[in-house]
């Protein structure tokens, strides 16, 4: 394939959108236990991969190393463009 024509990346699968929610979900009430700002942390670890950014506490840490970094903001921009669409 030449590399002067784009790729089209598809990725459809309800249940990774299900199981992303859930992790997300649990990492943010995890975070907010221990006092940490959820949104901040979560961002700091999206953007540098560093798992310094999620706490052991309640497995967090491990929990969202199940997924992707890029399939949590795939269904981030999902969710976020879903929710504002313009009429």
């Amino acid at each position: 394939m030449s590399n002067d024509h784009t790729m089209k990346f598809q990725f459809n699968d309800d249940s990774q959108e299900q199981k992303v929610n859930e992790i997300l979900h649990s990492v943010y009430g995890s975070l907010e236990e221990k006092g940490y700002n959820p949104i901040n942390q979560i961002v700091g670890y999206l953007l540098s991969g560093d798992p310094a950014y999620i706490p052991r506490h309640k497995d967090a840490r491990h929990l969202i190393r199940k997924v992707e970094r890029d399939e949590i903001i795939e269904e981030v921009v999902k969710y976020y463009l879903k929710s504002n669409k313009e009429a």
